[in-house]
C-alpha cells in the first residue's frame, strides 16, 4: 500500500531481542503485517526501508536481536498493523522492549503554513514481551530515565532516590492490580503511555545512521 502521495511517512524504530531458539521464518510471519503494508512479498524484500541511510529490518543471528529503522509512506491505518505486529512479537520476545513509532505529515510544510497550524504528526511507544512483568520493567525503566533526566537540571542524582523508589511503588501496585485483574492496559493513542512526546514544539527529526 505504500506510494507516494500517502499523508504519513511512518517510522518504525527499536530493538527487540528474540527467544534463541526463533527461525527467520518465524520473524517473517510475525512481521508480515509490516512488509505486507509495504507492499512486499517477503521480509527479506520488505526490509528496505524508505530511505537509503536507514538500516530497515535487520536480524543479528548472534544477538538474536531483532533491530528495526525503517519508514514506510501510510496511512492512519497503519496502525492497526503496529497492534498486529506487537501482539506477534510478544509470541517470540526473549525480553521487554520499546518500539518507537513516528508518524510524520507528508502534507505539512512549516515554511508554507498559515499562521496558527500545525503538522499533524504524532509519537507513540509501544511495548512488547514475553509477559505483563517484563513489559513493565521496561516501561518503569523508561519513566525513571525520563524524570531522572529532567530533574537532574535541578537536583544532584543522589538526591533522587526516593523520586525513584515512588515510581517503583507505582508500578508495583499496576503490576499487583494487573496480577488481581489478568489483564493489561492499552496506552490511549498517541501518548505513548507516558513516555513520549506529541504534538507541539517542533518536528521530531527522523533517525539518522
Amino acid at each position: 500500500m505504500s506510494n507516494y502521495n500517502a499523508p504519513f511517512e511512518i517510522h518504525v524504530h527499536g530493538q527487540v531481542l528474540l527467544r534463541a531458539n526463533v527461525t527467520f521464518a518465524q520473524l517473517q510471519d510475525a512481521l508480515k503485517p509490516m512488509w505486507k503494508y509495504a507492499g512486499a512479498r517477503s521480509l527479506t524484500d520488505g526490509a528496505k526501508s524508505s530511505y537509503e541511510d536507514e538500516p530497515g529490518i535487520q536480524l543479528d543471528p548472534h544477538e538474536h536481536m531483532l533491530q528495526m529503522c525503517w519508514t514506510v509512506a501510510g496511512d492512519d491505518d497503519f496502525r492497526q498493523t503496529l497492534d498486529e505486529v506487537c501482539m506477534n512479537l510478544n509470541e517470540i520476545a526473549e525480553a521487554g522492549a520499546a518500539i518507537e513509532v513516528t508518524f510524520y505529515d507528508s502534507e505539512f510544510d512549516e515554511e508554507e503554513a498559515a499562521p496558527g497550524t500545525s503538522s499533524r504528526d504524532d509519537f507513540v511507544v509501544l511495548f512488547v514481551g514475553p509477559n505483563p512483568a517484563s513489559i513493565m520493567q521496561v516501561q518503569r525503566d523508561l519513566l525513571v530515565q525520563d524524570v531522572i533526566n529532567l530533574m537532574e537540571r535541578h537536583f544532584d542524582g543522589s538526591e533522587l532516590g526516593g523520586v525513584v523508589a515512588e515510581i517503583d511503588k507505582l508500578f508495583t501496585q499496576r503490576f499487583d492490580a494487573l496480577v488481581s485483574s489478568l489483564e493489561i492496559g492499552k496506552p490511549p493513542r498517541g501518548s505513548g503511555g507516558g513516555f513520549g512526546s506529541g504534538h507541539g514544539g517542533g518536528r521530531k527529526p527522523r533517525h539518522l545512521h
